[in-house]
């Protein structure tokens, strides 16, 4: 149920991006051990973004926003925004200002999220799984 979405300029190398949104995506299995992880690369040209009200005065700072399920442990979400920055520095070095990643983490509790024509928090095995995550 993890997703997520990068928001970054364009220019990266193919192999780059392919190779960041694995990571970032094992970061997430590695965090909640959830099923159906899916991300999502938006890029934009520098001059479709603004940064404090200013379009091409600075390289564009990437954004990765995670719509994820509850997570408790305060070392677990510090350990995958690490893992997360890493990764986006390691995608688009020259190309972004990689130093100033955001990294936005939405929680959702089960009753919130559908999936597999069900609420999450129907099913005893993901119930069972966010138990385990977070006590």
């Amino acid at each position: 149920m993890p997703v997520f979405t990068v928001d970054a300029p364009s220019g990266a190398r193919p192999e780059a991006k392919q190779k960041m949104l694995k990571e970032i995506t094992e970061a997430l299995d590695e965090a909640y051990h959830f099923p159906d992880t899916r991300g999502w690369l938006r890029e934009y040209a520098a001059e479709n973004v603004s940064q404090d009200g200013r379009v091409q005065a600075e390289p564009v700072r990437p954004v990765c926003t995670l719509e994820v399920p509850e997570l408790a442990s305060l070392d677990a979400k510090r350990k995958l925004v690490r893992k997360i920055e890493a990764a986006i520095g390691a995608g688009y070095p020259g190309v972004a200002n990689t130093g100033e990643v955001l990294v936005l983490i939405n929680h959702y509790p089960l009753e919130n999220v559908g999936w597999r024509q069900n609420l999450q928090s129907d099913k005893p095995e993901i119930v069972a799984a966010l138990s385990r995550l977070n006590t």
